[in-house]
């Protein structure tokens, strides 16, 4: 196997503790004024009076005089900054379900281009407890009331609006893969190497016409002068169990995981954000890994935690390797990134299916 080439440590904003920014929220949470709610109102309203697809919906459609070139700073802080932004002050208990879906979505057009999520096509997914299985091996994690281990969606950007809150836990961590990168550097940089090498994951069922149900993906890649990051150690996992013709992984591959989620679950080390409704998260996946807590369920159905996700591919991203097209379906900017297999077809649910 050919030695792969182990950049430097990361000295880019991307790279930062969550010591440093847990106490410094206005660094990193955008409030929206009165000014930018009107104006989503009124994009709201001229959107549904337009009868337009949301399947289709783009930046154009959705007019934001105001908070529109503001977006595009917010766009430039998850691309070349530090990675993640929370916007928060939009009054989601104001609006119905297709309302908050529009707002959500035309924001988000305004970040990158909508992919889908599932196999079922949905551009916009619903963050919620199904009450599923988490051991049949074709329930995704976010499906179920369970803590999620540290990992990446598979799009450039992922977004989360908070509909409603859990009775107790549901807290989102996320943390600096670059940080981890550059503490594995620091602390086992012999463990380095095999953080380079395949690690076959699952794909839980959705699979693309002609390719095997797993793909097969380093963890971190250096390509055009950037570090990339992608990583879900439970679908890494559940490959191995379920498909013995799958690679097998070496000892240091699997101490080079335990060693990246130690560092991801200390609390030096990465930052928490409880939720509040109305608030919009979103994630550079390729700089950021994210996390979120068990939680537990109000006993009415009705007020479930519930959150909206949107997968985004912006134009202006950062060019990846060939490596991320079996997963992404391309590598083109704009053009790549979520989840599509014969028969898909785009559709915006409006609940949980």
């Amino acid at each position: 196997m050919r030695t792969p080439e182990i950049p430097p440590a990361v000295a880019e904003a991307s790279a930062w503790f969550g010591r440093d920014l847990q106490t410094r929220e206005a660094a990193w949470v955008f409030h929206l004024t009165q000014l930018h709610c009107a104006e989503l109102d009124a994009a709201i309203r001229a959107f549904q009076d337009a009868r337009l697809p949301l399947t289709t919906i783009e930046a154009s459609q959705f007019a934001l005089p105001t908070l529109g070139p503001q977006l595009r700073n917010v766009r430039d802080e998850l691309l070349e900054g530090r990675g993640f932004v929370l916007l928060r002050g939009f009054e989601v208990g104001r609006y119905a379900r297709q309302a908050q879906v529009i707002a959500f979505m035309g924001l988000g057009a305004h970040l990158g281009v909508p992919r889908s999520q599932n196999a079922k096509g949905h551009l916009l997914g619903h963050v919620k407890d199904l009450g599923l299985d988490v051991t049949d091996p074709n329930v995704r994690y976010y499906q179920t009331h369970r803590k999620l281990e540290y990992h990446t969606d598979s799009c450039d950007v992922v977004g989360l609006l908070c509909l409603q809150t859990a009775k107790a836990g549901g807290e989102s961590f996320i943390v600096s893969s670059m940080t981890l990168y550059n503490e594995v550097l620091r602390r086992r940089p012999d463990l380095l190497p095999a953080l380079f090498q395949p690690y076959p994951t699952d794909r839980r069922g959705e699979v693309p016409e002609g390719m095997q149900p797993w793909f097969d993906m380093p963890i971190f890649h250096w390509h055009a002068g950037r570090l990339s990051c992608i990583y879900v150690r439970q679908y890494i996992e559940s490959a191995q169990r379920n498909f013995p013709q799958a690679a097998r992984l070496t000892p240091q591959q699997i101490e080079a995981m335990d060693l990246l989620d130690a560092l991801s679950n200390d609390p030096q080390i990465h930052l928490s954000m409880a939720f509040r409704p109305g608030d919009m998260q979103f994630l550079h996946n390729h700089v950021i890994l994210h996390s979120r807590n068990d939680f537990e369920n109000w006993p009415e159905p009705a007020r479930h935690r519930h959150l909206l996700r949107l997968w985004l591919a912006p134009r202006e991203a950062r060019p990846l390797p060939a490596v991320f097209a079996p997963r992404y379906g391309s590598v083109t900017p704009g053009a790549r990134g979520g989840i599509v297999v014969r028969g898909t077809r785009p559709t915006v649910p409006m609940e949980a299916e």
